[in-house]
């Protein structure tokens, strides 16, 4: 029976309850590399910059002394605007009634939220999670010297809620990598993070479980419960967290969990509560994933993630009975994608998928972690359960169009993707409506998936009339009016057409 995991949060701290959603995605960086300090075999790297650790590894002096100077501060800003019902009247009576008129218009307002990061290379490059910097317009982070840097957001993935910023900085303590296949449930951790803004909080306990799914990534989730969100919202979530009884609260998201030796085993992400604050359990995104994820940030602006094309469910004596399969353990193969790689691979709809490369897989997210280490092109051995024999295939993955090739990003369709919003051009009748006002067009937004629109207080059926104070009548002159504006900040006004008088202005940075 599956777990009902209720209560679960994001463990970012935020100063208000609503925020803007999303972030620009710079380019693909040239494709550069980031260089990881791996753990070598029997070995562990000790920090130059800042003295060796205290201790021997093995021992929590030790981990926490080899990670503290790693991890950092960041405090994000952004800007909510008035929500409806805070009117604001036209451009002819603005300068006449003043801002301040009651019911006038009263411009973004700004907020802070904060978070922790994870320096992974000497030259300023920093993992944290995608909702700490999700929506901001600024990034702060505060070094463990306290040394105050501004950061530019590299990628993000919000199928994993992972996400790179960079800061200009040389010669930084960047942690240890380690394996987080290799750890074992029952073995000692440390979380290293700045919750409620308490700097460099150090706390342990043990791996309670691995490859947990929980299906929070897509989810609203700040400040309460977990609200699913619309499937549109983030492309394949990938969950298989690592389950932790080390305290973590508010403010630690995107902050470190590392193994003994201080290497880094996960990136912290949530924690299971009914209040907001820790409760007995956390969830870390494992250190491999952030790897592969972190990697594909730096050198192509987003994520290659190699896809089997197949619907899936987990297995267990009962679904065994009623499939009629003859093993209740791996991931049932139920239906197929378009141009799907496991059909070409030879995999049959009712097989039961067990191992990759080798390795046994029991449950949809193993499966998931497994295929998303991997890129496009790449060939992987799948084992499957066929009417009670195994059989070994190989398989080439393939991009979620169907294709090898990587995939680079299209930045319009990423602008619009960080709005998070369909947008619609208007029927004759909305237009006619509307021309009453001597309005002659404008750009509707049918439906908010997330991203920024969904933290702007902006409602389904509110009308574009103008961006940047140019009129705007369709789609198309939506797009020509927002192309080119990365890092911009961009202002946009309309209207809800139940009350036409009432115009809404509000702004955020693309």
């Amino acid at each position: 029976m599956k777990t009902n995991w209720k209560g679960l949060v994001l463990v970012g701290l935020i100063s208000s309850a609503s925020t803007l959603a999303g972030f620009k995605l710079f380019g693909d960086n040239d494709g550069k590399d980031v260089i990881f300090k791996e753990a070598p075999a029997e070995s562990i790297t000790r920090f130059t910059s800042t003295g060796s650790p205290v201790g021997a590894p093995g021992d929590f002096v030790y981990a926490a002394e080899a990670t503290t100077p790693t991890v950092v501060h960041i405090k994000s800003t952004m800007t909510r605007q008035a929500s409806r019902g805070q009117q604001q009247i036209p451009d002819i009576f603005r300068d006449f009634f003043g801002d301040e008129f009651e019911g006038g218009s009263r411009g973004p307002q700004s907020q802070e939220a904060s978070g922790s990061g994870v320096i992974i290379s000497p030259d300023g490059y920093i993992v944290t999670n995608n909702h700490v910097v999700e929506g901001a317009q600024e990034l702060e982070v505060t070094l463990h010297n306290k040394s105050k840097f501004r950061a530019k957001v590299i990628g993000t993935d919000p199928s994993t809620d992972i996400a790179v910023i960079k800061v200009e900085a040389k010669d930084l303590p960047a942690v240890t990598l380690g394996n987080s296949d290799a750890v074992k449930v029952g073995e000692w951790v440390v979380a290293v993070g700045n919750p409620f803004n308490l700097e460099s909080t150090v706390t342990a306990g043990i791996v309670s479980a691995k490859g947990r799914g929980l299906g929070i990534i897509g989810s609203s989730r700040r400040g309460g419960g977990v609200t699913p969100a619309s499937a549109s919202s983030v492309d394949s979530p990938l969950e298989s967290f690592i389950q932790t009884d080390a305290v973590v609260n508010p403010g630690n998201s995107g902050g470190a969990l590392v193994n003994l030796k201080g290497e880094l085993i996960g990136i912290n992400t949530a924690i299971a509560s009914p209040t907001g604050s820790f409760a007995g359990y956390a969830f870390a995104v494992p250190s491999s994933i952030v790897k592969k994820v972190s990697s594909d940030l730096i050198k192509f602006g987003n994520v290659q993630r190699g896809y089997l094309g197949i619907a899936l469910d987990d297995l267990d004596s009962r679904k065994a009975e009623e499939y009629g399969v003859k093993v209740n353990d791996g991931v049932y193969v139920r239906e197929f994608t378009e141009n799907s790689a496991a059909k070409a691979g030879g995999v049959n709809k009712g097989d039961v998928i067990v191992k990759v490369d080798g390795v046994n897989i029991h449950s949809i997210p193993e499966l998931q972690q497994s295929i998303g280490l991997h890129k496009p092109g790449d060939k992987v051995n799948l084992t499957v359960n066929r009417d009670g024999k195994e059989k070994d295939l190989n398989i080439t993955l393939r991009n979620r169009t169907g294709g090898s090739d990587i995939l680079k990003r299209d930045e319009s369709a990423a602008i619009m993707n960080a709005l998070g919003a369909q947008f619609g051009n208007l029927t004759d009748q909305e237009k006619q409506r509307l021309s009453r006002y001597k309005l002659d067009g404008g750009v509707k937004v049918v439906s908010i998936d997330g991203g920024k629109f969904a933290r702007s207080q902006v409602e389904e059926g509110f009308i574009i009339t103008k961006v940047n104070g140019k009129p705007v009548r369709t789609v198309k002159e939506f797009q020509a009016a927002i192309a080119g504006k990365e890092e911009s900040m961009v202002q946009f006004e309309g209207l809800y057409p139940d009350a036409p008088y009432d115009v809404y202005s509000f702004g955020f940075r693309l």
